[in-house]
C-alpha cells in the first residue's frame, strides 16, 4: 500500500513539473508570431512592441539565479506552487492587458515568477526518484525543455489566426492550475536551510550582470552592436559588474552562488555542454522557419507543421535515451549526441532554394533526433557527484547556462546572417556586368530600374541569403564538435551504483 502510495505520488509530480516546464518553455517563442497583431491592439510601434519579448527574457535571467537559493530556503514545494500560480496569473493579466505597459508589467510577473519552473523542476524529480531511476524521468522531463520553444510558434499561430493572440496568453491558465495542484499533491515538504544567509550583494552584482547581458544580446543586432553607445555601456557594466561578483564570491564567507561548485568535473562540464546544447537546439529552432518563409514561400502554417515534425522525432529520440542511460556508457551517448547534431547542422547548411519538402522534413527529423542523446544522460551526470544540498543551486546554473547559450547563438547567427547576406551580395553581382555600379552611376540608372534587373537582383539577394544560412549552420556545427573533448573527461560509469533513496524504496516495499 506504501509502496503503490509513492508510486502515485511520483507519477503526479512527474506530470505536474513536465506541465511547469512547459509553461516557461513554451511561453518563450508562442508570442513571437503573435507580435504583429499585438502591435496594433496595444497601439505600439515595431520597436515597442519587441519589449513584450525582451521584458520577459531579461526578468526571467535575472530571477533565475534567486530561486536556487529560495529552493533551498523554503522548500521546492513552495516555491515550485508559487511560482506555478504566479505565473498562471501573470499570463491572464497578460491576456487582458489592455495598453503596452501593462503587457510590459505583466510580462515582469511571468519572468519573475517562471525563472523557478525550469531547474526546480528537474531538481525535484533528481531529488524524489531514486538514482536508478532518474534517466528515465529526466527523459519525460527533456520533453517539456526540447518541445516546448519547437512547438510554441505553430501553436502561437494556430491559436492567434483562429482565435486572437490574446489565447496565446490564455492557453497557459488550465496548464498552469494542473501544474499548480500536481506539486501540492505530489510533492513532499521538504527540510527548509536556514543557516545560510542570503547575499545580497552578490544577487544584485550578478542580476545586473545577467540582465545587461540579456540586454545587450536582444538590441545588439537592432543598434549596429558596438557602434551604439548603449551596446557599450551595457557590455562595460556587465562585464564589470560579472569581475565584482566574481571578486566578492571568492572573499565572503557567504557567496550567492558557491564557488566550489564548480570544482565539480561532472558539473563543470555540463555546463559547457549545456551551453553547446542551448545555442544548437534553439538557434535552428529560429532560423529553419523564417528560411522556409522568405526563402521558399512556406506559410507560416506549413513551416510550422514541418517544425512539429522536429517535435516527433524529439520525443522518439528522448525515450529511447532514457532506457540507454545506465545500460550503456553514458559518455558514449553523449558522444554520439554531438556528432548526430553536428550533423544535422551540417544537413542545414545544405539548404537550397530548390530543396524539396521531403528532403526538409527528413533533415528536420535528423535534428530532433539528435539533441536528446546529449541532453538525457548529461542531465543526470551533472548531479551524480554533487551533494544533495547543493543541487538546487546547480540546477539553476544549469539551466541558466544553456539560456545564455540560446541567447548567444541567436545574436550570433542573426549578425552573422545578416552580415554575411551584404557580403555575398556584394561578391555575386560582381559575376554580373549589367550590376557595375560605376556603370549605374554613369547611366543614372539604379538596380531594379526595369523588371528584368529587379528580378535578378531580387534573385542575387535570395542566393545571397542561402549561402549566409549555410555559414550560420557551419559555424554552429564547429562550435558543437569543439567540445566533444570535453566529454571523455567526464566521470560516468556505465551503471550507477544503488543510492541510499534505493535502498529505503526496497525497504518501504
Amino acid at each position: 500500500m506504501q509502496l503503490r502510495s509513492l508510486a502515485s505520488r511520483r507519477t503526479i509530480l512527474s506530470v505536474s513539473v513536465v506541465l511547469a516546464t512547459l509553461l516557461s518553455t513554451l511561453d518563450s517563442t508562442i508570442v513571437n508570431v503573435a507580435l504583429p497583431h499585438m502591435q496594433g491592439s496595444l497601439q505600439a510601434n515595431q520597436d515597442q512592441i519587441a519589449w513584450v519579448l525582451t521584458t520577459y527574457i531579461v526578468m526571467l535571467a535575472i530571477a533565475m539565479p534567486l530561486t536556487g537559493w529560495l529552493g533551498t530556503r523554503f522548500g521546492l514545494r513552495r516555491v515550485l506552487s508559487i511560482s506555478a500560480l504566479g505565473f498562471t496569473l501573470g499570463s491572464v493579466g497578460c491576456g487582458f492587458a489592455a495598453n503596452l505597459g501593462e503587457m510590459i508589467f505583466f510580462r515582469l510577473v511571468q519572468g519573475a515568477f517562471g525563472a523557478a519552473l525550469v531547474p526546480l523542476s528537474q531538481v525535484a524529480l533528481v531529488q524524489e526518484y531514486p538514482r536508478s531511476q532518474q534517466a528515465r524521468v529526466m527523459a519525460l522531463w527533456t520533453m517539456g525543455v526540447m518541445v516546448g520553444p519547437i512547438l510554441g510558434p505553430t501553436l502561437g499561430g494556430y491559436l492567434t489566426d483562429t482565435l486572437s493572440w490574446r489565447w496565446a496568453f490564455f492557453i497557459n491558465v488550465p496548464v498552469g492550475i494542473l501544474a499548480y495542484l500536481g506539486i501540492l499533491e505530489g510533492l513532499e515538504a521538504s527540510h527548509q536551510d536556514h543557516s545560510r544567509p542570503f547575499d545580497w550583494l552578490g544577487f544584485l552584482l550578478l542580476s545586473l550582470a545577467i540582465g545587461l547581458l540579456q540586454m545587450m544580446l536582444d538590441r545588439g543586432h537592432s543598434l549596429d552592436w558596438f557602434s551604439s553607445p548603449e551596446i557599450l555601456a551595457e557590455a562595460f557594466f556587465g562585464a564589470l559588474c560579472f569581475y565584482m561578483f566574481v571578486v566578492h564570491a571568492f572573499t565572503t564567507p557567504h557567496p550567492f552562488v558557491d564557488p566550489h561548485l564548480f570544482r565539480d568535473r561532472n558539473f563543470a562540464v555540463s555546463l559547457a555542454l549545456m551551453f553547446v546544447i542551448g545555442m544548437s537546439l534553439v538557434t535552428p529552432a529560429v532560423l529553419v522557419p523564417t528560411f522556409l518563409q522568405s526563402l521558399q514561400g512556406y506559410s507560416p502554417l506549413q513551416a510550422g507543421t514541418l517544425q512539429a515534425s522536429r517535435g516527433i522525432a524529439a520525443i522518439v529520440a528522448i525515450l529511447i535515451a532514457g532506457r540507454l542511460v545506465g545500460r550503456l556508457e553514458s559518455r558514449l551517448i553523449i558522444t554520439f549526441g554531438v556528432i548526430a547534431s553536428a550533423i544535422s547542422l551540417t544537413m542545414l547548411g545544405h539548404f537550397s532554394l530548390d530543396t524539396p519538402r521531403n528532403d526538409i522534413l527528413y533533415t528536420t527529423l535528423i535534428v530532433g533526433l539528435a539533441s536528446p542523446f546529449i541532453f538525457v544522460p548529461l542531465s543526470v551526470a551533472a548531479y551524480t557527484t554533487l551533494a544533495a544540498e547543493r543541487r538546487a543551486e546547480a540546477g539553476v546554473m544549469m539551466t541558466l547556462m544553456r539560456n545564455i547559450g540560446s541567447s548567444i547563438g541567436i545574436s550570433v547567427a542573426v549578425t552573422t546572417l545578416s552580415r554575411s547576406t551584404q557580403v555575398n551580395s556584394s561578391y555575386l553581382a560582381e559575376h554580373f556586368s549589367a550590376f557595375d555600379v560605376q556603370r549605374w552611376h554613369a547611366l543614372g540608372a539604379a538596380p531594379g530600374a526595369n523588371v528584368p534587373t529587379a528580378e535578378i537582383v531580387g534573385e542575387i539577394q535570395r542566393q545571397a541569403a542561402v549561402i549566409a544560412y549555410a555559414n550560420v549552420y557551419y559555424l554552429l556545427a564547429v562550435a558543437t564538435v569543439v567540445v566533444l573533448p570535453m566529454v571523455w573527461s567526464m566521470r560516468i560509469g556505465t551503471l550507477a551504483r544503488p543510492s541510499s533513496r534505493d535502498i529505503e524504496d526496497l525497504a518501504a516495499g
